[in-house]
């Protein structure tokens, strides 16, 4: 029989969690944070995980991080916990979890080689590992919705835009040219970075995940590898590297 992994990953908008049998992923569920410790207490039950690895960004339920310690061999991922890669980061204290588990990704799925990661959430996140195994960081901007709320709370008279609608490139009144500007810069970025860095890096490999990244997958006009379950396998990666 396989043994089970248990992978966490607490977001800002929502939770989330995996279950590996082996190095494979077998199961995916979403959750709130109202929700989280029945919902952990009930995976472990049915699943019998034998470790388990907990990324969050958020100030989490508390209980959670005891029942996983009792029931499994668990991982409270944090700048001290032994990577898979060099971490390079100037400010290791500052780095979200979920960009070493991104970074974890791309050490497992493309050794020795130059890759990017790109997270498109709340916030974007591009990391870049070198193909000596380092990471010295990468880039952070706002999200799609984080875009298209600002222009309305820091204008007086631009309204509230949601991203379904319109969207051609170019827009016919204030409410599509908004959606275009949000969808189509972001999209541009996206291909501008990717760009960029192989303008100094050469050839590298791109993927794209997060909540948003099957919205912006056609968008892209480089060739990108898009699999939503990235940072669960940087987790799973991890969680194999201190066990």
């Amino acid at each position: 029989m396989l043994p089970v992994s248990l992978c966490l990953d607490f977001g800002n908008t929502t939770y989330k969690a995996a279950l590996f049998h082996g190095d494979r992923l077998t199961e995916k569920f979403t959750f709130t944070p109202d929700d989280a410790l029945n919902t952990i207490h009930k995976l472990i039950i049915l699943h019998n995980p034998g470790k388990s690895i907990l990324s969050s960004v958020v100030d989490h339920p508390e209980g959670i991080e005891e029942l996983l310690k009792e029931k499994t061999r668990f991982i409270l991922l944090n700048n001290s916990v032994r990577l898979p890669f060099l971490n390079a980061y100037g400010t290791p204290e500052t780095l979200g979890n979920d960009r070493l588990a991104l970074v974890a990704g791309l050490s497992k799925q493309f050794p020795g080689e130059n890759s990017l990661v790109i997270s498109v959430g709340t916030c974007i996140t591009y990391n870049f590992l070198a193909r000596n195994n380092a990471f010295r960081g990468g880039a952070i901007s706002p999200g799609l919705d984080i875009r298209l709320k600002g222009m309305h709370e820091h204008t007086d008279k631009l309204p509230v835009v949601k991203r379904e609608g319109h969207n051609l490139l170019l827009g016919y009144d204030t409410e599509s040219s908004m959606r275009s500007g949000a969808i189509n810069g972001l999209a541009a970025e996206i291909d501008g970075m990717i760009d960029r860095f192989r303008d100094q890096y050469g050839e590298i490999n791109s993927v794209l995940t997060g909540g948003d990244g099957a919205f912006f997958e056609s968008r892209i006009k480089n060739k990108i590898f898009a699999d939503p379950n990235f940072l669960f396998k940087g987790l799973y990666a991890i969680s194999e590297h201190n066990f």
